[in-house]
C-alpha cells in the first residue's frame, strides 16, 4: 500500500533521528515543502564540539543542554543552504519544547506533524494555536 505523504516524510525524520548524538531522546525533524524535502536534521552537540554519546550530558533543570534540539538544528540547515522554510511542514518524531516551537513560528512553518509526545507542554500547543500552525499528532 502507498504511504500518506505523512507517513513518506515521518518515515524520513525517524531515518534522521538515527544520526542522533544524545542518547537521552532520539530525536529527528524533516522540513518539507511543496512535497519536497527542505532539509533534514537531528539532535546533537554544535558542529565540531563533543556529543553527548561521547563525553556525557550538561544537565540543566533535567534537561540536556549540550544538545542542538533537532527542530533547531533544522532551521540552521535552512539559514546555512539559504534555503527559505516560510510555508513549510515541519515533520518531527517528538514533540517541541517551546524555545523550539518559538522557532519554527518565526521560521514561518504553518504545520507540525510530531510522533511521541515528549513532554507534553501546553504552553507549545497555545503557542501554535495562536500563530495559526496546524498541529497533527501523527498516529493518533
Amino acid at each position: 500500500m502507498r504511504p500518506s505523504l505523512d507517513e513518506y516524510f515521518m518515515q524520513f525524520a525517524r531515518d534522521a533521528s538515527a544520526r542522533a548524538t544524545c542518547d537521552r531522546a532520539y530525536v529527528g525533524a524533516v522540513l518539507v515543502k511543496d512535497k519536497h524535502i527542505v532539509t533534514t536534521a537531528y539532535n546533537g552537540a554544535p558542529c565540531g564540539l563533543p556529543d553527548c554519546n561521547d563525553v556525557g550530558h550538561w544537565m540543566v533543570d533535567n534537561h540536556c543542554v549540550r544538545a542542538v534540539h533537532a527542530e533547531m538544528n533544522a532551521i540552521i540547515q535552512c539559514a546555512i543552504h539559504g534555503v527559505s522554510s516560510v510555508g513549510s511542514t515541519l515533520y518531527c518524531t517528538h514533540s517541541p519544547c517551546v524555545r523550539c516551537a518559538q522557532a519554527l513560528i518565526n521560521a514561518g512553518i504553518k504545520r507540525a506533524v510530531y510522533e511521541i509526545e515528549y513532554r507534553p507542554d501546553p504552553l507549545v500547543m497555545e503557542l501554535y494555536s495562536l500563530a495559526g500552525i496546524e498541529v497533527l499528532h501523527y498516529g493518533y
